[in-house]
């Protein structure tokens, strides 16, 4: 059996470890406060951070469900089952629009 799924909005997922200020964006800013900045909670798209933030959350939760990830690629995970029977997960991002 072969199955397929997409994560969109992957990358904003991705908990930040470091503090990252960016501009106000255009259309929030407010009058006498042009010169502050915004502290993200989170990963945004085009922060060179994203990817690998979001890859650990991801790597987690499927830790967290009894996936292992493999020594040779850390993108394919096997969950193993009493019956001996076991289940591949391979992990790839397009980041392309359909």
């Amino acid at each position: 059996i072969r199955l397929e799924f997409d994560v969109k909005t992957a990358f904003l997922h991705g908990d930040l470890e470091e503090e990252i200020y960016m501009k106000q964006p255009d259309g929030f800013l407010v009058k006498g406060k042009e010169d502050y900045v915004c502290r993200l909670r989170k990963s945004l798209y085009g922060l060179k951070q994203a990817p690998r933030q979001w890859y650990k959350k991801f790597e987690s939760v499927m830790c967290e469900q009894g996936y292992r990830k493999t020594t040779s690629d850390h993108c394919v995970f096997v969950k193993k089952f009493a019956d001996d029977d076991f289940l591949i997960l391979l992990l790839y991002v397009d980041d392309m629009d359909p």
